[in-house]
């Protein structure tokens, strides 16, 4: 996928939360970190569980399933700095936020 896709309005993802959208067949976790967007792969690679669901507390969302923690802002583990989910790149225009997963 080369161009950014729509994927919820900014309105909808209050600050200190995440929610999971779709863009191109591809779960993608996106949080919202006192009004600056972030986007990181969907799947915690522990088990598979949904980040965009993880509990957000400040810049770390941890996975609901196992508790592993990643910082949204680089998609680094906490724990172990080598071990990162993807991050996608975000932009918001015109009251919408949008999502590359170039």
């Amino acid at each position: 996928m080369s161009q950014f896709t729509p994927v919820l309005d900014v309105a909808y993802l209050p600050p200190g939360q995440g929610a999971e959208v779709t863009v191109g067949g591809q779960v993608v976790a996106l949080f919202n970190v006192n009004g600056t967007f972030h986007a990181l792969a969907g799947r915690c690679p522990h088990g598979g569980g949904p980040l965009g669901r993880g509990f957000v507390d400040g810049t770390q969302v941890s996975c609901p399933w196992h508790n592993w923690t990643f910082d949204v802002t680089t998609g680094e583990n906490v724990a172990r700095v080598d071990l990162k989910v993807a991050r996608h790149a975000v932009k918001v225009e015109d009251g919408r936020v949008w999502v590359h997963l170039g």
